[in-house]
Order: C-alpha cells, then structure tokens, then sequence
C-alpha cells in the first residue's frame, strides 16, 4: 500500500503530534510578512505606499535572518523552552502594539521582532531529527516538506482574506494570538532536540571549525539558490498571467505549482535511496532555464513548469537531510538555523533581481536567470561536496554524492 510507509512514520512516538503542531504553527509565521505589507498600504492601516511597506517587511526579513541561527544556538545550549519562552513572549509585545506605531517606529521595531521570531521552522527539523530514526528521516523530511507547502498556501491566503474582510488591525491581532498560540503549544509539547541515543553522548559546545566546513557552506549556497529560483519563477508566472490579462487565474495556477511540489515530496519520501541536493537543485534549475520559452496560454507555461516543480520539495527536504547526518547533536540547533537564514537570503536576493528582469527584458528571461543562478551555485559546491563525500565516514553521505 503507497501509504504505508508513512503510517509506519507517523507511528513513532511523538511524530504526529509534532507535525500537526509544526504545520498549523507555521500557518501564522508564513502570514506575517504578506500582512504587514497590506497593513503598511492597506488604507485602514498606515495608508502608505508599497515601497514603505518593502521596507518594513526587508527589516523583518534581515531581523529573521540573524536571528535564526542565534536561536537555534540558544536551544543546542540551553534546551528548548527558555528560546521558545523568549520568543513567544517578544511575538505578543509586538503584535499587540504595532497597530499602533506610525512608520518609522514599526520600521524600527521590525527588526528586533524578526530578531526574535518564533522559530518554528528550525526547531521542528530540529526535533524531527530526534524523533525519527535515520533510515526514515528522507521520508520524515519529506512529510514535512509537504506539509510546509500547505502552511505556505493557507498562511498568506488568509492574511488577505483577513484584511480584504476585517481590515488590517483585526488581521494582525488574529496573527499575534496565533503565534502567542503556536509556541505556547510548543512549549507545553516540548519535544526533544536530541534522540535517546544523542543525550547519552558527553555534553558540550561543539566548536564551529567542526561542522561549518565549506562543505556545508556549499550546501547552503545551494539552499539560497533553490528557493531564488523558487522566488523568482512565482514572480515570473504572475507577471506573465498579469500580461496576458489571465489575472483572475493566478491563485489557481500557483496552487496547481505548489501541487506539483506535495506530488513530489509524497513520491521521493517513498524511494529507497535518496539523491544528492545538488543534483535535484541542478535539474530544477535546468529545468527552470527553458520555461520562459513556451507560448500560447497559462495552461501550457503551468505545463511546463511541472518538471522543476515536483523537485521542489525533494530538493529542500535533502538538504535538511543532509544537514542532519552531517552536524552533531550539539550543534544541530544553530546549522538548522542557519539553513533558515540560507532559505531566507535566496528568497530576499529574487525579488528585486527577478523583479527588475520582469520590468526590463521580460519575465521570460527571469525563469532563464532563476535557473541558470541555480545551476551555477551546484557548480559552485560541486568541488567541496566531493571533497567532502570522499573524506566521509559514513557510507549513508558517500552515496548521497
């Protein structure tokens, strides 16, 4: 039975409750930067104009970034709840004020509240790492994956509906409580970071020289180029609808592209092999590079992204795969984070070069230059990678090469 696999995944003690927890706190998360920009322009809000409201989001967004890594460093040497605690507690003070901030104040506190964002993403990979043993953590991570695609459909979806319906005040009270929420929950769950196994290790701060080797360095130059071209292909599908006039279609094309994603996730966590992040990053870039090409109607352009787009999620969840079987528990925390840093800078780094595409040359050549950046940073790692697999103790990464 296809789905077999995965009950024996969602069996393990601890997985089910996690992942529920994992994606309905990620809904929240994946809403607060679609609704501060419409609280920023939205006219029950500041009333201001698009360019204010990139600024305050960009703030959030570097605040975030920073504080990834940071957070996840507190919890490899401090445990969980004291990070959870922190954050949650920074999550309400901001929302239950910016509402009433002008401009310059929310601007200004947007950084310190991306600082200490709730970091469910990071944390959960964390705590699914410790839960799950490591021949089913491809399929773990998938799930995972998949799940977090959902989270990214329904967060930003109804923060606009919220807006459209209540206007941006309520929508960013009802955001607040559902981050106060969210890691409430996490803290009276309180999964562990580390296996049973991993707590009977010797404690200690394992050194940085250890784990951040260029390597993984590398690795994470490819995560930033996996979600560019991931960034950059959604700004190029809706620009491209936008000018054949097929607007009213956009919600449903981006939700058959995201399909694309939860079929190909569902499909590589059942393989009995993996493959290596950079050859499924590389393919959906060169995959990517020709889609600007096809003519005709939105059906055929969503056709032809349909190959890179079932690499998207088997390509994020190898990199956290990776990621886990290369770091040691006692660093696990901050590599995770810094991965979500990595997510975060490829996503900043494609909207304002794909956009600026799109206004020139056309978003034809912002698929070309989303796939090729994609391409060339596999390039980029290929040589550290090899390195790395060939001086490798376990067969499991040797063969992910």
């Amino acid at each position: 039975m296809a789905v077999e696999p995965y009950r024996r995944l969602l069996a393990l003690p601890g997985v089910r409750s996690l992942l529920l927890v994992g994606m309905l706190a990620r809904i929240p998360t994946t809403a607060v930067s679609i609704t501060l920009t419409m609280h920023v322009v939205d006219p029950s809000g500041l009333g201001l104009n698009y360019v204010q409201a990139g600024l305050v989001t960009a703030a959030s967004t570097v605040g975030m970034a920073v504080g990834s890594p940071l957070a996840g460093r507190f919890v490899d040497s401090h445990g969980l709840r004291p990070v959870l605690a922190v954050t949650t507690l920074a999550q309400v003070v901001f929302w239950s004020t910016a509402w009433l901030m002008p401009f310059p104040l929310l601007l200004a506190a947007a950084i310190p509240a991306g600082l200490f964002t709730l970091p469910v993403f990071s944390v959960i990979r964390q705590c699914l790492t410790a839960l799950v043993p490591v021949e089913q953590r491809r399929m773990g991570f998938s799930l995972d994956s998949m799940l977090v695609e959902l989270s990214y459909m329904a967060g930003p979806a109804l923060a606009i509906a919220g807006v459209s319906l209540l206007g941006s005040v309520p929508t960013m009270a009802v955001v607040g409580a559902g981050l106060a929420v969210s890691g409430t929950t996490l803290l009276v769950l309180n999964p562990p970071v580390r296996s049973a196994e991993e707590l009977r290790e010797p404690a200690g701060r394992v050194p940085r020289r250890q784990w951040l080797t260029p390597a993984l360095l590398g690795l994470f130059g490819t995560v930033m180029a996996a979600t560019f071209v991931l960034t950059a292909t959604e700004l190029s599908l809706v620009a491209t609808m936008q000018r054949g006039g097929d607007t009213a279609w956009i919600g449903l094309a981006i939700t058959v592209w995201c399909a694309y994603s939860l079929a190909g996730g569902f499909v590589y966590g059942m393989l009995p092999r993996g493959l290596s992040p950079l050859i499924l990053i590389g393919a959906m870039g060169v995959l990517t590079i020709p889609v600007g090409l096809v003519g005709g109607n939105w059906h055929w352009l969503l056709l032809a992204l349909l190959p890179a787009g079932v690499l998207c999620a088997p390509a994020l969840s190898s990199t956290i795969e990776t990621v886990s079987r290369w770091v040691p528990a006692g660093a696990r925390g901050e590599a995770m984070g810094l991965h979500g840093t990595a997510l975060l800078v490829g996503v900043g780094c494609a909207s304002p070069v794909a956009g600026a595409i799109i206004d020139g040359p056309g978003p034809g050549w912002a698929f070309a230059t989303a796939g090729l950046v994609s391409v060339i940073m596999v390039l980029v790692a290929l040589p550290f990678w090899r390195r790395a697999a060939t001086a490798a103790p376990e067969p499991s990464v040797s063969a992910s090469a």
